[in-house]
């Protein structure tokens, strides 16, 4: 008898795991389905799991297809159970091709290509729906983004639109995408909601169409270059009932939000200075660099510093002042933002052709925090005081890339959970473009050469 294994969340559950079970099946003569539980999945990173553990379990085996379910809970267990159950042949979506390599010298392993798209669901739990997600872009983001994905519950990546159709094709084929297509309107017909990985400068007019068309927005940083464009664009999702989240990752982050509640939470008292620092150094012929594409380290990396800056200190700033070193392009290698409050500072340093370190630095009246490089994918960090006994150390799990964790978010709000709208609110984002576009406008600029 020839022996089958795949494992799987299998959350609301719908036609494609249906087909891949069916596949499975058809591969031997006894299939055994691993089921995975809530707390392996937060450990594997698989965000927004809806359905329980018994839930899952049970519409398995309402297929009939399963010969045999077992839970699967931890690191290494697949290759435990090969051994265990005898197993011939191991399966799983070709989404996860080459990954299970090393049980080639146990079992025959075999990827099965997914379902592009999914066009109906078996079964709906709690009013939950698949969302079908688009993408608007096909540069290097939008290739973590596709491969982020599928880490998260309750979204299906369906199609990408871009008006280089050859590039879009390249995303559509590596991933498996139900279509691609040049044509907007195609586009917007075919989905739910849009993840924008264009260009700075298009940002704006990507949002307004596709909010104009019911979808929901998940647009890279920085969303737009204009105040005005940003409380706009925040006022029509209001007006029309739809989600428009700004994907600064770091924000969505679960050690970023840890440290965020440390650090108001008294345990250094009074926060008095932020120093963040984003660097990274680049050259060549690079959107970056680019001044037709809005390029420069402002417009590329202070987002992430003002987030914590904006965060920490909040809106009401009294005045920003900038240095920065510009090229005979005009793109800004490097630049200092200087920003004061009431009772605060705050200094944020980004470059693309200088390199600082990445440090996080949080001062207070009884106490500081530190964040070491790179301090936006927060895993780790500090409370320092002057006592040294005092001093307590944090470790936070990052999952991949990070931006499963706003795809997360994102997908709760549209399904109507309004309690992870804390992360990045509307005034947050709008004040970031503010401090990007008076930089831009080089009001309170000193500028030096390159």
């Amino acid at each position: 008898m020839k022996k089958v294994i795949t494992y799987g969340s299998f959350d609301l559950f719908h036609e494609g795991h249906y087909r891949l079970l069916k596949r499975a099946k058809e591969l031997g003569d006894y299939l055994i389905v691993g089921v995975t539980t809530e707390q392996f999945d937060e450990y594997r990173g698989k965000m927004n799991v809806i359905d329980s553990l018994m839930e899952r379990i049970d519409n398995i085996k309402k297929t009939g297809l399963a010969d045999e379910i077992i839970i699967e809970d931890h690191e290494g267990q697949k290759l435990e159970d090969i051994q265990k159950y005898g197993i011939d042949i191991f399966t799983v979506g070709s989404d996860w091709k080459g990954k299970f390599e090393f049980l080639k010298d146990y079992c025959e392993v075999i990827y099965l290509e997914r379902t592009k798209g999914i066009s109906s669901t078996m079964m709906r739990q709690k009013n939950h729906k698949i969302v079908r997600l688009g993408i608007i872009g096909s540069g290097r983001i939008a290739y973590r983004f596709a491969q982020e994905v599928k880490y998260v519950s309750g979204v299906n990546l369906e199609g990408v639109f871009n008006p280089n159709i050859h590039s879009a094709k390249q995303l559509a084929d590596q991933y498996e995408l139900k279509f691609y297509t040049k044509d907007l309107e195609e586009f917007f017909n075919k989905i739910d909601a849009v993840y924008i990985a264009s260009p700075h400068k298009t940002h704006y007019e990507y949002i307004k169409e596709a909010l104009e068309n019911r979808k929901h927005v998940l647009c890279e940083k920085p969303m737009v270059l204009n105040v005005s464009q940003a409380r706009e664009m925040f006022n029509l999702a209001q007006n029309n009932k739809l989600v428009l989240l700004e994907a600064i990752k770091t924000a969505y982050t679960p050690g970023f939000n840890k440290l965020l509640s440390i650090a108001k939470s008294g345990k250094i008292g009074r926060i008095k200075d932020i120093e963040a620092t984003f660097t990274k150094l680049v050259s060549g012929d690079v959107r970056e660099l680019n001044p037709n594409e809005m390029g420069g380290s402002v417009t590329e990396l202070a987002s992430y510093p003002l987030l914590a800056i904006v965060k920490l200190l909040g809106t009401n700033y009294n005045n920003v002042q900038f240095e920065t070193f510009i090229d005979e392009c005009g793109i800004d290698l490097y630049t200092k933002l200087n920003i004061q409050y009431n009772n605060a500072t705050a200094t944020a340093k980004v470059g693309l052709g200088v390199k600082s370190e990445g440090q996080l630095l949080i001062s207070g009246t009884q106490g500081y925090i530190y964040v070491e490089a790179p301090w936006w994918k927060t895993q780790h960090f500090e409370v320092r005081h002057e006592n040294l006994e005092h001093n307590e150390k944090f470790f936070i799990k990052y999952a991949g890339e990070g931006l499963r964790y706003e795809i997360s978010d994102f997908m709760s709000l549209i399904n109507g959970n309004d309690t992870k709208g804390y992360k990045l609110l509307p005034k947050d984002s709008i004040f970031i473009s503010e401090i990007i576009e008076r930089f831009l406008k080089r009001e309170n600029t000193i500028v030096f050469p390159y």
